[in-house]
């Protein structure tokens, strides 16, 4: 297996603006995935954005920026797989046995030490196409008790149980996406256009702390925490 981190960081945002270089505890937003990536080992750090100055700060913090992600790829309806193909084949013109690519959101700068290379290690040992980061579902948000609203604004089960689980200790164990890692096999992506395959498997992080930042809100929540 021969992987490469990739950084997606386009120049515009509108939540908050400038935030891929935004200050957090005076660090760019987007230094703490390089650093992460670059103490994972697990190939070259790649920086995917269509500004000059993200470029500039990504290179002083150690990661490649290699190209200039295309103008169509750098809009707010741009999807998130079509900037992973692109670097990918962008790559494999200088690279041909590069297989897998493991996805790295600024907007995650909190992952802790060494889930990096656990979750590669997980990915490579299971033999699937994807793998995504995950974090337990707290018992009150698991599916089984969560309730979908009718046009008439009536409650319906989200869950079809033919039971309704009324203890804590039935309920199944339940994961959500976290946005900090994804991993997937390059051949799988292009040829399905997905990042996510049917046989995705998922690496649990223990760690209760989440930080998402797509808003001011956010920010202010992560800039506690790393403090």
């Amino acid at each position: 297996m021969k992987p490469f981190i990739l950084i997606p960081a386009r120049g515009g945002s509108q939540g908050i603006p400038g935030k891929n270089i935004k200050l957090l505890n005076g660090k760019p937003l987007i230094a703490y995935s390089i650093e992460q990536g670059l103490q994972a080992k697990c190939g070259p750090v790649i920086v995917s954005t269509d500004d000059s100055e993200i470029a500039a700060i990504s290179r002083e913090f150690g990661a490649q920026t290699p190209f200039i992600r295309p103008v169509e790829l750098s809009t707010s309806t741009a999807k998130s797989v079509d900037v992973m193909i692109h670097a990918a084949q962008w790559m494999r013109q200088s690279d041909r046995q590069l297989d897998t690519l493991i996805l790295l959101q600024p907007t995650s700068p909190y992952r802790p030490s060494g889930v990096i290379g656990k979750a590669l290690e997980l990915f490579e040992k299971s033999k699937v196409k994807s793998l995504v980061s995950v974090r337990k579902v707290p018992d009150h948000f698991n599916p089984h008790w969560v309730f979908l609203q009718t046009n008439e604004n009536k409650l319906t089960p989200a869950m079809n149980d033919e039971v309704f689980i009324s203890r804590r200790q039935d309920l199944p164990l339940s994961y959500h996406r976290d946005g900090a890692i994804y991993i997937v096999n390059i051949d799988y992506m292009i040829t399905h256009h997905r990042i996510i395959s049917e046989d995705v498997i998922g690496y649990a992080i223990d760690s209760p702390e989440l930080i998402n930042i797509d808003s001011a809100a956010d920010w202010k929540i992560a800039e506690t925490y790393i403090r």
